[in-house]
């Protein structure tokens, strides 16, 4: 039974695992997913491969794994910010501003979720799947806080915020990252003025 399909099985703490982890985010998110093999990977994290096969399933569940703990440090900072943040307007303002930071930060690569995505378009794989969930999760919480600001249609100004944030992550990536910032912030402050 794969680990990556049997959310029942719990998640030993090992330091190997989480050694591995932290090895794969790196070079996963450095390199690209497809570029580092799980060789590599267990080389660097200084891992030997039967325990590489006691933690995953393979590299499409290591994958997985790297996606969903970078999924829980996003959830964690952004259920962060709405617990000391009362106001709707003020917190998709911070989100806003905390997506711009990263867009302008050293060793800026892109959207993990979205280069994940590119690397695995088979939208049936773990991996895509992965990337789906956090896309749900994260327009779910923008389209709530747009729904108590009362905005018209708190679906579309969640899907609008999306855009913007995706154009942001390959804008800053691509090109001028404070660019890119301006942009995004810009566009959720009309947002959460025009609601």
């Amino acid at each position: 039974m794969s680990k990556a399909k049997d959310a029942s099985v719990p998640i030993r703490p090992s330091p190997a695992r989480e050694r591995l982890l932290r090895t794969a985010s790196r070079l996963f998110y450095g390199e690209g997913i497809r570029g580092v093999g799980v060789d590599r990977v267990m080389a660097e994290a200084d891992v030997a491969r039967g325990t590489f096969y006691r933690h995953f399933d393979g590299k499409d569940d290591l994958v997985r794994a790297y996606l969903e703990a970078t999924d829980h440090q996003i959830r964690e900072r952004v259920t962060a910010a709405a617990q000391e943040i009362t106001s709707p307007a003020d917190f998709l303002l911070a989100v806003a501003s905390g997506i711009g930071t990263e867009v302008c930060g050293p060793g800026f690569r892109g959207c993990p979720f979205i280069n994940a995505a590119a690397e695995y378009p088979d939208s049936a794989s773990t991996v895509h799947q992965a990337v789906l969930e956090h896309r749900a999760w994260f327009r779910d919480v923008l389209r709530d806080a747009f729904q108590r600001l009362g905005a018209a249609d708190p679906g579309e100004s969640a899907d609008s915020m999306v855009a913007l944030r995706d154009g942001a992550m390959v804008a800053g990536y691509l090109g001028d990252a404070r660019t890119a910032c301006a942009v995004l912030v810009r566009g959720v402050t009309h947002l959460v003025t025009v609601p």
